[in-house]
């Protein structure tokens, strides 16, 4: 029995590893505020990010792309521009940020903020590989 679970062990590993992943995938690390960005098996960008800041809640877990707006204005918040919004788990997104000042330290009611031509490179890898091969995993 040990055989067979050392290797379907060793074909998860394979499977997770971003240096094997084809597409795009996008690695939030709420403890540091980064994403990585990995295109076709290598890290092509790190940025600064904003997750929720106490009281409110980024989802954790895997998940694709549900549906991408170039334009999304928040009906929740007040109108809030969410340029460049890809919504990846009922109402949360990935989107662009006016307040730059606050990237790099939990900001938001639970989104993922990023500096808007980030965002903007984000949206168009999506659009380009699909979002089928795009996936979005966030830990603590």
């Amino acid at each position: 029995m040990k055989p067979v679970l050392a290797a379907l062990f060793g074909a998860l590993l394979f499977m997770a590893s971003p240096a094997r992943a084809n597409g795009v995938v996008a690695y939030v690390d709420i403890r540091s505020q980064r994403m990585n960005v990995w295109v076709d098996g290598a890290r092509q960008f790190s940025w600064p990010v904003s997750t929720a800041r106490t009281g409110y809640l980024t989802p954790t877990g895997s998940f694709r792309p549900q549906r991408l707006h170039r334009s999304y204005f928040s009906r929740k918040y007040d109108n809030a521009p969410m340029p460049y919004a890809v919504f990846f788990h009922r109402g949360w997104a990935i989107h662009g940020t006016n307040d730059l000042r606050r990237l790099g330290r939990p900001a938001s009611h639970g989104c993922i903020r990023l500096a808007p031509a980030h965002a903007g490179t984000f949206y168009r890898l999506i659009r380009q590989y699909g979002r089928a091969d795009t996936r979005i995993v966030i830990t603590r």
